[in-house]
């Protein structure tokens, strides 16, 4: 345990029912189950190209990778600079992630922590850190998420429907904490429990707080007053035969998270949730990057008590908060939604520097009275890589995305999925 002291053919977009489209899905990605993942050899590594190797032939610097660190190498990557992060209005962001292995790189995942603070030109500001560790042997998967955020926000209410402009400007801070811990029970297979909590405090919508409940129609549980607080515990079921979750190679992902919020623990009304998220990466090339990659989710709030700023909303997945490319995030929301995304990836030059994407992804939400899944919502775009750490494989990611009626560019560190 000493590394803690380190930290889903294209769019399914068919006639089929949304809810036959995820079984459909499932049954196409099962067979993957059995794959594994190679991860490029040390020679193959040096056959290719990264900033840090064009940063050193131009200001002919020493290369100083990996840092050693307690004994271990760590891989760093950053990026500083101006974007517009699928919000509206332009924004100052640094993400700086170190990559490392606890353990023996034939037998052990590559793990990643992630810091990011950013602040908007439009008032927001945040801290966010996220890891993903790998004991020795991957006996362990330790996975964590705080966040402190204020984040002024538009919504738009609850349902699909397109047509809706009407949407109401809230700003409230946030504060999270997800704590998982899965033991491993077979070869990629791991379970386990976590805490999960999320605070949403000082909410205002111009000074009248009743606005906000008139606005959405949402009369249930809490999360339309000043503040909503939710603390929960996590089953988790996770299969992951990636062995790099920042670039993944072939493999396949799945996550299967049930969510319960007693009261007992602090929680303002009982709710619980589940979330099953799936992703497959089909390669047609070991030599170079040239593959497809498919994710879906499906994600629902089981009862009528969750609180507002917690039902499940686009750009707001549990873990990542990347769907939705080519949409505000928090456009759609409602008591459950639907996801489907993929992505063709693709090298531009043979040692890896440059690359592209083109990605398709589709979502619904419930409606609030019929709770049937009315409204598809489709968007595309594509973007560039550029390989930012060849031994982490991590990419500097730049996409556009656009939907009817907007458009955005995204920057990251690592691949959307």
């Amino acid at each position: 345990m000493r590394c803690i002291q380190l930290y889903i053919q294209l769019l399914l977009a068919s006639m089929l029912p949304l809810a036959g489209m995820l079984v459909l899905a499932s049954t196409l990605l099962f067979p993957i189950l059995v794959m594994g993942q190679e991860l490029p050899s040390k020679k193959g590594i040096l056959n290719q190209a990264d900033l840090i190797d064009m940063a050193k032939t131009i200001f002919h610097a020493a290369d100083k990778r990996p840092v050693k660190i307690e004994g271990k190498s760590v891989y760093f990557s950053f990026v500083p600079g101006g974007d517009q992060t699928g919000a509206p209005g332009n924004a100052f962001l640094t993400s700086t992630t170190a990559a490392f292995y606890t353990g023996d790189r034939n037998n052990s995942f590559l793990s990643h922590i992630t810091f990011s603070p950013y602040l908007t030109f439009r008032g927001r500001f945040g801290y966010t850190l996220r890891s993903n560790l790998w004991t020795t042997g991957n006996k362990w998967a330790i996975l964590g998420d705080i966040r402190f955020l204020y984040y002024p926000q538009y919504t738009w209410g609850l349902g699909g429907d397109p047509h809706n402009k009407n949407s109401l400007l809230i700003s409230y801070k946030y504060v999270r904490f997800y704590q998982t811990f899965l033991r491993r029970i077979r070869p990629y297979l791991f379970a386990g429990f976590g805490y999960h909590f999320d605070d949403h405090f000082d909410m205002d919508t111009m000074g009248d707080s009743s606005t906000f409940e008139r606005f959405t129609g949402y009369h249930y549980g809490t999360g339309t007053s000043e503040n909503s607080l939710s603390s929960g515990i996590a089953v988790n079921l996770l299969y992951d035969s990636r062995k790099n979750s920042t670039n993944p190679l072939p493999g396949f992902y799945g996550n299967l998270v049930y969510r319960f919020n007693p009261l007992f623990l602090g929680s303002n009304s009982y709710w619980h949730s589940l979330y099953a998220d799936i992703r497959r990466y089909i390669p047609f090339s070991h030599v170079q990057q040239n593959m497809l990659a498919f994710w879906t989710f499906y994600w629902t709030a089981l009862n009528n008590h969750a609180p507002y700023l917690d039902l499940p909303s686009i750009g707001w997945d549990p873990y990542q908060q990347r769907s939705g490319r080519g949409f505000e995030q928090n456009r759609y929301r409602g008591n459950r939604l639907f996801y489907l995304e993929s992505e063709y990836r693709r090298d531009i030059t043979s040692n890896g520097l440059l690359g592209f994407v083109l990605f398709t992804n589709i979502n619904s939400v419930s409606e609030p009275v019929s709770h049937r899944f009315t409204y598809l919502h489709p968007a595309a775009g594509g973007g560039l890589r550029i390989k930012f750490n060849k031994h982490s494989g991590t990419n500097l990611a730049l996409d556009y995305g656009f939907s009817k009626n907007y458009a955005a560019f995204y920057l990251n560190l690592g691949e959307t999925f």
